[in-house]
């Protein structure tokens, strides 16, 4: 198995506003985008946050060579609760998932 961050180009987590945070999987070519679009499922991904997979929006774009996950926050940006005001550190958990075969 290999990990998500040694088969693609970068994955980012950022702030989408006070109650979302987004990842982008920037996949670089056609191969890796299929690969990751058919071996990465959204359960995998939400597992990894400890989030409900129902709450995830799934965007694959293979024109970009992207695959985009919205998720809602676990706490309101900004509140004293929010470990993460910009969202970007769930982008470490995200690179470390292994893709299934």
């Amino acid at each position: 198995m290999a990990k998500l961050g040694a088969v693609v180009e970068k994955v980012r987590s950022k702030n989408a506003g006070p109650f979302w945070l987004t990842i982008d999987i920037f996949c670089g070519s056609a191969e890796s985008f299929n690969r990751v679009d058919r071996q990465l499922s959204t359960g995998a991904v939400a597992k990894t946050l400890q989030q409900d997979e129902g709450s995830f929006k799934r965007f694959s774009m293979p024109e970009l060579n992207v695959l985009k996950f919205s998720v809602p926050r676990p706490h309101v940006q900004g509140s004293r609760l929010d470990r993460d005001m910009h969202g970007a550190q769930w982008a470490l958990l995200i690179e470390e998932i292994d893709l299934a075969d």
